[in-house]
């Protein structure tokens, strides 16, 4: 008599080195995905740039000079 085994030599659906191989494939694609939205140029931003001082580089807050030009000038 044959024990079960013997008609089917693997045990699980998927060896460890294809499970490792998809979830490095996973995990690549991922990453990819995102670097993607780190390359967006989101809308305001140019408006967010053009609001630092261009001397100090610290975000001005209203529409006086910055806080570094003041008691110069």
């Amino acid at each position: 008599m044959r024990s079960p085994r013997s008609r089917n030599a693997r045990l699980l659906p998927g060896s460890a080195c294809d499970v490792l191989s998809k979830i490095a494939l996973i995990f690549l694609a991922f990453i990819a995905v995102l670097a993607m939205f780190g390359r967006l140029r989101f809308p305001g931003q140019k408006k967010l740039e053009s609001a630092r001082c261009p001397h100090c580089k610290r975000f001005r807050i209203g529409k006086g000079p910055c806080q570094c030009r003041e008691g110069k000038s």
